[in-house]
């Protein structure tokens, strides 16, 4: 059996699948159906042998015979994908509490609610966002129609991270398909339950030929990326960020990066404390502190110090109750060795709060550090996990000194009521994105771009910004025959007189 008798027999069982997903879609169905057909044809055309290993270059012909042009049809993928992990909820609950301890609501609230939120996003405003914008032209090219036209980059590869296992492949997915896409995903292998749940939705949702699921560890993402990509997304470490990079460069291909950073928390002597303890609690140790926006290190201000430390211990306590092990709120570590790293950071520290471990349950307790300076463990790279240093200052030069020590961070938060100061303080370093008064909700607000900076990312993307991200802004001009002025042709010398003093007035 040759490669294009394979992918006949194959479309006609996908076929199967697709028919009982699209009951109440015949629009959907119909459209599917007439793209399959066209694709198919095309194959034939260009001879391309379709094998088990080759799913970019079935992806490619797909993209290349025009399967994703239709804003119609991207709208209503996106609808059966809602569809499909609401149906799939349980699942998703089950697999997230086996990789990461995670309660369905904390599950829903910074997993599936975010994603679902996205769908319902680019429903509303696909049409918009996908339509050809007219733009005024100039007098030097007058008369003119101009034209500002989103194209899809193609075929995209997107290699998601272990922390947010669902909410992290799905998010950047939807805009990426939004913007005419198609996608390869490499889900991490370190989250198992999740990876195979997402396959199983994608699967109910996509044909392969627009977005597919590899599974596989570390070697299967050297493999994934010896191959030639439109577009590239990463989420996870710099040193990961960087084998990236380089081999996106090899074909000049663009890049959206999302890393981490040491990002800062500054508490002004100002702030009110017990509502920025419930807030930094909240930010830290959601997730078990496994978050790239989450508060990596507190710069207090001195006269301020203690009554933070007591405020959060009581904050800890409220959200996890007096044993976080037993809370339904509280998760755990990843693997074995993160815990153990994790561990290693904790010896011959000054701990105010917590400590306590299990490495059955791969369990740390929320964990309050006092830090006299940077010359510690745990001020060398970013934590990813519920270990919390405190560290003091008393003027702005002190908060200087410290926070440029580290490259530039994903997040940035400063607590205090003296606004003209923080609103300085936020104007005055870099870094991806940041709040007054709270932690982690920049990443709630679709109209923000989320990314980061140098060594916390390239790009970003959210909502509109997701649709930007991955599309080219084709401009064009439509002109007609006439008028047809000769002075823009040469020879120009006996031109140039009148030529200088009109640019300069048109311009």
């Amino acid at each position: 059996m040759n490669g294009v008798q394979q992918f006949f027999l194959f479309r006609f069982s996908k076929m199967q699948q697709i028919q009982i997903f699209t009951n109440k879609s015949s629009l959907f169905l119909q459209n599917y159906m007439l793209i399959t057909n066209f694709v198919t044809l095309y194959i034939m055309k260009k001879k391309i042998e379709i094998g088990e290993n080759s799913t970019r270059n079935v992806q490619r012909v797909f993209f290349e015979s025009g399967g994703t042009q239709s804003v119609k049809l991207r709208k209503e993928i996106l609808r059966k994908l809602k569809q499909v992990i609401l149906a799939n909820e349980v699942n998703i609950n089950e697999a997230l509490a086996k990789d990461l301890g995670k309660s369905p609501s904390e599950t829903f609230l910074s997993e599936v609610g975010l994603v679902l939120t996205e769908i319902d996003y680019f429903r509303r405003n696909l049409n918009r966002l996908a339509k050809p914008k007219r733009v005024s032209g100039s007098l030097i090219n007058w008369p003119s129609k101009d034209y500002i036209v989103p194209e899809p980059y193609g075929v995209m590869l997107h290699i998601s991270p272990w922390n947010y296992p669902f909410q992290l492949v799905f998010t950047p997915l939807v805009g990426a398909v939004a913007a005419g896409n198609t996608v390869v995903i490499k889900p991490s292998e370190l989250a198992p339950h999740t990876a195979a749940c997402v396959s199983h939705i994608i699967e109910n949702v996509f044909p392969p030929e627009w977005v597919s699921v590899v599974q596989g560890g570390p070697e299967v993402s050297q493999a994934l990326l010896k191959e030639r990509w439109d577009y590239i997304v990463y989420t996870g470490g710099v040193n990961v960020a960087k084998i990236v990079a380089e081999a996106a460069a090899k074909h000049l291909t663009p890049t959206t990066l999302e890393l981490g950073g040491k990002n800062p928390c500054i508490v002004d002597h100002s702030a009110r404390i017990s509502t920025a303890a419930r807030r930094i609690v909240f930010g830290k140790f959601l997730n078990c502190g496994q978050t790239c926006i989450a508060p990596d290190y507190i710069l207090v201000h001195k006269s301020v110090k203690e009554s933070l430390i007591k405020a959060m211990k009581k904050a800890i306590t409220a959200s996890y109750g007096d044993d976080a092990a037993s809370s339904y709120d509280y998760g755990n570590i990843i693997n074995k060795h993160h815990f153990d790293r994790l561990l290693s950071l904790l010896k011959k520290q000054r701990i105010v709060y917590g400590g306590e471990s299990n490495a059955n349950h791969l369990y740390i307790q929320p964990t309050l550090i006092e830090v006299d300076d940077t010359n510690n463990v745990l001020m060398e790279e970013e934590i990813f996990g519920p270990l919390l240093p405190i560290l003091t200052y008393q003027t702005d030069e002190d908060l200087k000194q410290i926070i440029e020590q580290y490259e530039k961070p994903l997040s940035f938060y400063v607590f205090s009521q003296r606004k003209r100061w923080a609103k300085k303080i936020m104007y005055s370093y870099s870094y991806g994105g940041g709040i007054i008064n709270d932690t982690l909700l920049q990443f709630t607000n679709r109209k923000l771009p989320f990314g980061g900076i140098g060594h916390s990312g390239i790009g970003s993307y959210h909502g509109e910004h997701s649709f930007t991200a991955f599309t080219h802004k084709k401009p064009y001009i439509q002109r007609g025959s006439w008028p047809d002025p000769s002075y823009r042709y040469a020879p120009y010398q006996k031109k140039i007189g009148f030529l200088k003093p009109l640019l300069k007035w048109l311009s």
